[in-house]
């Protein structure tokens, strides 16, 4: 099951007490102050990793608290400061807070701190002075930042695989990347996001999407967003559709609802499952595709130079 959107509260290390500490030395007798500083609390940090399933982690556990610094020594001695505590979460993350968005994971290895440790309190030998030569109190140390947080995943793919359930998309993918993703010949075997590899590009086959689906119906209105970061759509419409203008209408229409933006991402028609097609029929439909858009390919996954003509279709749009 793909996670793809969090709640999670965060709360970085406080920092260590300050000691109150006095010098026992066997030849002095009335030694000065030597409480240490307390350490400082550990940082939180996000950091983007290439697993989509990284958020998982989070379905159960909602809180994640960094470890608080050491408390001062004696003989001026710092405790020690606390490790940073780490999140990992996919690339195309966006965090935001009750104030907004606050930044977007696009890079692997990328690192942001999201919550800074307490710093230590001063141990009794910082008060010091010639007025107070023995001070009997350190400082609490501070309190590390505390923040809510949601985690929204949106997929950074450079082809979106969208249509109607049972379409293709899915048989198409696990050929072009050698992906292993379910097939079934019936609607919504896809119940998440796929993504596979085709040389230096990444495919992301999105879950059927049916009328309404904007609105909550179906499966699809879930995986609207992961579209938005794609360079083009490859629009899948089965051989097998009685009206291919309808199919075509209906999800253009939910893109529409969800952002505008999506209707003018670059677009591919692709005419699936072609093989179930006799010549004169195959390309009475494709005729019929090319009035509404002009880059149109009819492909069968048991035709491997119709998958050689995608390929090439799709890198020619990509520049």
């Amino acid at each position: 099951m793909l996670v793809d959107e969090v709640d999670i509260v965060i709360k970085a290390g406080d920092g260590g007490r300050g000691r109150v500490a006095f010098l026992h030395s066997k030849f002095v007798s009335r030694g000065g102050p030597s409480g240490g500083d307390g350490g400082h609390g550990g940082d939180v940090y996000i950091e983007g990793v290439s697993d989509i399933g990284a958020l998982y982690r989070f379905r159960y556990k909602k809180e994640f608290i960094a470890a608080s610094g050491q408390a001062g020594l004696g003989d001026r001695k710092t405790g020690k400061s606390s490790q940073d505590l780490i999140l990992k979460v996919p690339i195309g993350s966006i965090i935001s807070d009750s104030q907004g968005q606050l930044l977007e994971i696009i890079k692997v290895g990328q690192s942001v701190c999201l919550a800074k440790g307490g710093k230590g309190g001063r141990g009794n030998w910082r008060f010091r002075s010639s007025t107070n030569q023995t001070p009997r109190w350190a400082e609490y140390g501070e309190k590390g930042e505390e923040k809510h947080l949601k985690i929204e995943l949106k997929l950074i793919a450079d082809v979106g695989l969208i249509g109607l359930p049972n379409a293709g998309k899915t048989s198409l993918l696990n050929e072009f990347t050698h992906a292993s993703a379910k097939v079934a010949n019936y609607p919504f075997t896809t119940l998440e996001p796929n993504l596979g590899v085709m040389g230096d590009l990444i495919l992301a086959d999105i879950p059927g999407l049916v009328e309404g689906a904007a609105e909550g119906r179906g499966l699809g209105h879930k995986f609207l967003r992961h579209i938005q970061r794609t360079k083009i759509l490859v629009h899948c419409l089965p051989a097998e559709s009685d009206n291919l203008p309808k199919d075509y209408q209906i999800i253009r229409q939910e893109l529409g609802k969800f952002s505008q933006d999506l209707l003018a991402k670059k677009e591919i028609l692709l005419l699936t499952k072609a093989d179930l097609l006799g010549e004169a029929e195959k390309k009475e439909k494709i005729k019929i595709l090319r009035k509404l858009n002009k880059k149109v390919l009819a492909v069968s996954i048991h035709d491997l130079d119709s998958l050689k003509l995608l390929q090439k279709l799709v890198l020619k749009t990509l520049q």
